[in-house]
């Protein structure tokens, strides 16, 4: 497409030649011929120099650069729009679906694309335009929204519930059994996990998330909820709209977690507590009590971040301070044996 098409959907103004032909995007370093780049932090603008981009998207006009400049107001999302102009369509798989299995009970909307091996079960529902990729497992009366791409080798288990415009990366399972138990004696007694997982419209779930099924009710996934890899929910939990939870992140058993809240990576969050909204959590924070909205916190176990900052700058003295105190309560033993003699 011609730069003044892109301009047009962004939104954008063009500065110099909006007729010239586009064919994909790319970095700053990694742009040749044919290809958009953009600037989106302006510590990076002196890499404008140097780029075989054949235009730029960019927040104001730059003399650094000679060919035509689409001028937007937020590049960030302008890269993100113009990204998804070039992405590759996800593949539908065009043959017939006599690999895959599926019970006669089960409902499957219209250019619903199924790949070979894909398990299907009873009364379970697939909606219109939905993508199955191989080795699928979609358990008995699952019911999956529409336009909802599930990748390869994801689990989803009975009665679990996914909504529309959902993305299920490969090897998540969805609806497995939360960790209960009860100790009898040296035994521990598996508690039957008997409620669902439901996933709302918009959610993106990154590659091998565990999410657990509730023991009675339902574990949440609200929409507009994007979790990284090697995420792992526990079951009864809450998660609230568009919040972000970042890779190795663990929540567990009966978590209410708000809305907008980014949990960072390897933050580890103990049962039943409950995080505010608009809540940040800083990477390999131990949460072991209740976050008030709108808190920034740090540190394990979690604290304010400003605070914590100051404590972790203390961490690396200890040793020092440690030895400044032991030779001042030998000074002050000192002076009071001497006191003691007059």
């Amino acid at each position: 497409m011609s730069v003044n098409d892109i301009a047009r959907i962004l939104g954008g103004e063009v500065a110099g030649d909006g007729n010239l032909t586009i064919r994909g995007i790319n970095s700053l370093e990694e742009a040749g011929p044919g290809e958009i780049s953009f600037l989106t932090n302006p510590r990076f603008r002196d890499r404008i120099v140097n780029t075989s981009a054949s235009a730029l998207i960019i927040r104001e006009q730059t003399p650094l650069y000679n060919g035509p400049q689409v001028l937007v107001a937020d590049p960030k999302i302008a890269y993100v729009k113009v990204a998804g102009l070039f992405a590759p369509d996800i593949p539908p798989f065009a043959e017939g679906n006599d690999r895959a299995f599926r019970y006669e009970s089960c409902s499957i909307g219209k250019d619903v694309s199924i790949y070979p091996s894909v398990y299907i079960g009873e009364e379970a529902v697939i909606g219109d335009g939905s993508i199955l990729f191989p080795g699928v497992f979609i358990g008995n009366r699952v019911r999956i929204g529409k336009r909802t791409v599930i990748y390869p080798n994801v689990s989803i288990l009975e009665d679990c519930r996914v909504g529309n415009d959902v993305i299920i990366h490969g090897g998540t399972v969805i609806g497995s059994d939360g960790f209960g138990f009860v100790q009898d004696g040296i035994q521990s007694i598996k508690i039957p996990q008997l409620g669902i997982v439901q996933i709302d419209d918009r959610v993106e779930i990154g590659a091998n998330n565990c999410i657990d099924r509730a023991a009675f009710g339902k574990t949440w996934i609200k929409s507009g909820v994007k979790t990284d890899n090697l995420v792992q929910i526990a079951h009864n939990v809450t998660i609230g709209e568009n919040t972000i939870i970042v890779a190795q992140a663990g929540i567990s058993g009966s978590v209410k977690v708000g809305r907008q809240v980014v949990i960072g990576g390897q933050v580890g969050v103990a049962d039943h507590l409950e995080i505010g909204d608009r809540v940040m959590i800083a990477s390999q924070s131990g949460i072991a009590k209740s976050v008030c909205p709108g808190e920034i916190v740090s540190g394990t176990p979690a604290m304010p971040h400003r605070r914590w900052l100051r404590v972790s700058n203390l961490l690396a003295r200890l040793p020092e301070m440690i030895h400044t105190v032991r030779d001042l309560e030998k000074r002050l033993n000192i002076l009071e044996m001497e006191q003691h003699k007059e």
